[in-house]
């Protein structure tokens, strides 16, 4: 993650909670009490997150001693403390929601993630993420998806060549669009193709294409798409794949398997924070 970029995300979306400041702790919590916060997991899970939620509570109060008890990726139980965090009483309660959002958002991720990478581990495919994340929070969603292993797609719109049906219809064929983007670009960089069709994916490997998605496709057809190839492009499926249906996408042969639901519909991880004693320094 980048320094500069994560220390920017972390003001916003503190601003966005904090505002002109905590009410409710500024009226009851004493400015010089000190308190002991332990963060804990609720539920099993990949923990995803620890040093973003270190770097809001250091946001607010540098002198915050932030200690994990577990590594980021590590499997974890319900109940296992994932932290321990000490210092300013009010600095731990304001910035405790934002820090388990953005923690149990991420360790979600991951959790989900790691789900999918375990269930086709005995095939060649590896799992894909999109650019369906939440916006203002690609870098930290995409982290969370390498953490529970699985590799990132693009970026953004600006690191890769990705055509799809849209771009196509403006070219005016699959050839064309690809021959376009060649033009545009250094030689450094790769050029994927989104395919509907056994036709388009034949018209794509002749235009020469390094990657093609294949969108939506049936099993028999990632089957043959596989076999037509036969290795002059790297594949990947995409589109309404789900834990059912993943294994036998897998067993296909495919290169990649795209999935947006990583970042769009992966489920919270439950994760708390509770503090103890609170004392005047």
């Amino acid at each position: 993650m980048q320094n500069i970029v994560l220390e920017e995300l972390i003001d916003r979306v503190l601003k966005e909670d904090i505002g002109t400041g905590d009410v409710t702790t500024g009226c009851i919590v004493p400015a010089d009490y000190t308190t002991i916060g332990f963060i804990r997991a609720k539920e099993p899970g990949v923990v995803a997150g620890l040093p973003v939620a270190r770097a809001v509570f250091r946001r607010l109060s540098p002198d915050i001693s932030f200690q994990p008890r577990v590594r980021e990726g590590d499997r974890v139980a319900a109940g296992q403390l994932l932290a321990r965090v000490e210092g300013e009483a009010r600095a731990i309660l304001s910035g405790e929601r934002v820090a388990l959002n953005l923690l149990q958002r991420m360790s979600g991720i991951a959790t989900y993630t790691a789900r999918m990478v375990d269930l086709i581990r005995d095939y060649r495919a590896r799992i894909v993420d999109t650019r369906k994340t939440t916006p203002g929070l690609r870098m930290l969603e995409k982290y969370a998806v390498r953490v529970g292993g699985g590799i990132n797609h693009r970026f953004g719109l600006y690191d890769a060549v990705l055509i799809k049906d849209n771009h196509i219809k403006v070219a005016g064929s699959i050839t064309r669009a690809i021959e376009l983007a060649r033009a545009g670009i250094p030689h450094t960089m790769k050029v994927e193709i989104e395919v509907e069709s056994l036709a388009g994916l034949e018209e794509a490997l002749t235009a020469g294409a390094d990657i093609i998605m294949l969108d939506n496709m049936d099993i028999p057809s990632l089957t043959r798409a596989v076999e037509l190839t036969a290795g002059r492009a790297l594949l990947e499926a995409s589109g309404g794949i789900n834990e059912q249906t993943i294994v036998e996408v897998a067993r296909t042969g495919v290169d990649f398997i795209s999935l947006g639901t990583l970042t769009h519909s992966a489920r919270a991880l439950d994760i708390s924070l509770d503090v103890g004693e609170m004392k005047p320094l």
